[in-house]
């Protein structure tokens, strides 16, 4: 088992219980380059340079915080020092939430919080039992990295899984996006052919299908290029314009081929064309007019 990052308390009224957090994630499969120079393949050091006097050494550096272009405010390590909380080795539970009242915005890095020690193992249970039979979320407060975060913690197999929570001000708001989006009628027709190809397409969670073509094609490009391969790069394709897509038609060839089988397809679409050969208000055939002429 690595090193825990954070080793501590978890404190829920005045039941306490030795805990320690290990992350839940992993990032040390994810393909990494170093600079190299092109002549030498040696690895390249980056050193700090300023404008005026060159390349400086690092016991020269300051930390500044920028107000405006070229205006910093100068803060020495000292400052910084006292400002930083305190590292508290508790995680105190302050109440509990459902846990669909959580935005899934603010959700960001999970965790495991597992117990540390053979002491406070009955406690540990006892809370975390409590938990799983409340069907609620527990939220508290932690000291990590000299900085306060807001977790959220719930039981996941035989252990707590404890999950860090963005803050409001980290938000930002989705109306500055989908404000200018106005509502739209959609066509009935087209809307139940979607959701037919959406209920085609359902299946169990399976995040071993998605796997990262970026990353895999990467390793394959190393794995070749060390065998001393020769790459051949591919020539692109010419870009096209962008086409104008018949919507109603593209729905028809989506639920047509994937999913369930032909026929339960073909009956679907059989069905649609009976109700579109009914009478229709003039209003709804004027509408509807140019999409008939389009698909003939």
């Amino acid at each position: 088992m690595p090193r825990p990052i954070w080793e501590g308390h978890l404190q829920l009224s005045l039941v306490s219980c030795p805990v320690a957090l290990y992350n839940a994630t992993t990032a040390t499969n994810d393909i990494s380059f170093h600079w190299l120079h092109k002549k030498t393949n040696n690895r390249i050091r980056m050193l700090p340079h300023d404008p005026e006097l060159g390349e400086v050494e690092r016991k020269d550096l300051v930390r500044g915080f920028e107000l405006s272009k070229n205006h910093y405010v100068v803060v020495s390590p000292k400052e910084i020092e006292d400002a930083r909380l305190p590292a508290t080795k508790t995680i105190d539970i302050e109440e509990f939430v459902e846990a669909d009242e959580i935005d899934r915005l603010y959700w960001n890095h999970p965790y495991y919080l597992v117990p540390n020690g053979k002491t406070g193992l009955d406690a540990y249970a006892v809370i975390r039992q409590a938990m799983d039979k409340s069907k609620k979320i527990a939220l508290g407060r932690l000291v990590m990295h000299q900085r306060e975060r807001i977790v959220a913690l719930e039981p996941r197999g035989n252990g707590l899984l404890l999950t860090t929570l963005r803050s409001h001000d980290e938000i930002v708001e989705e109306k500055d996006f989908f404000g200018d989006i106005k509502a739209k009628r959609v066509d009935a027709k087209m809307l139940s052919i979607a959701e037919k190809i959406i209920e085609q397409q359902e299946a169990a969670f399976a995040p071993d299908k998605f796997k990262d073509r970026y990353e895999d094609a990467l390793r394959a490009l190393i794995k070749r290029k060390s065998k001393g391969q020769k790459i051949v790069a591919t020539e692109p394709e010419d870009g096209e314009e962008e086409k104008v897509v018949d919507l109603m038609e593209a729905l028809r060839k989506s639920l047509s081929g994937k999913g369930e089988p032909q026929k339960r397809a073909a009956r679907f679409l059989d069905a649609q064309k009976k109700t579109a050969k009914k009478p229709a208000k003039k209003a709804v055939a004027k509408r509807k007019a140019p999409a008939k002429r389009k698909s003939a």
